[in-house]
């Protein structure tokens, strides 16, 4: 009888702690780094990269086809002047290989929404910013 009792009372412990760790990790999962921000911009040196990048996503998916592309333009015009040819603190000079694998990846964005046309391939665009804005994350 002792060791049905210890068996049970085992079990229950079993399980709770399962129970546990299951809701730790989802409490875990979802709490994203919160970066801070000022009028929605991350107040991080990539931040307004990544505000320009949002703001031409949303108006590719309203359409705006035209205003996407300008700001897609003015994020690459910001982009090399700081982060390629922007002094010793430029992201070339202190991780180029970073830097070089977050250019890939907004390229690959800049041109899909430069060329989107009057029927953008909007799986390929969101593809393209989910993946840039992946790699900004890792120079944060």
């Amino acid at each position: 009888m002792k060791n049905k009792v210890r068996s049970g009372a085992l079990f229950v412990l079993l399980v709770s702690g399962l129970v546990l760790s299951g809701a730790m990790a989802r409490v875990a999962a979802g709490q994203e780094k919160k970066l801070p921000q000022t009028a929605g911009v991350d107040d991080t040196k990539m931040g307004p990269y990544r505000a320009l990048a949002q703001l031409s996503y949303a108006a590719i998916q309203k359409g705006d086809t035209a205003s996407a592309s300008k700001l897609a333009r003015i994020l690459e015009r910001n982009w090399d002047k700081a982060e390629d040819y922007g002094g010793d603190t430029a992201l070339s000079k202190t991780n180029h290989a970073l830097f070089e694998e977050i250019d890939k990846a907004m390229d690959q964005f800049i041109n899909l929404t430069e060329h989107a046309g009057a029927t953008p391939d909007l799986n390929a665009i969101k593809t393209a910013y989910n993946t840039y804005l992946d790699k900004l994350k890792l120079a944060d």
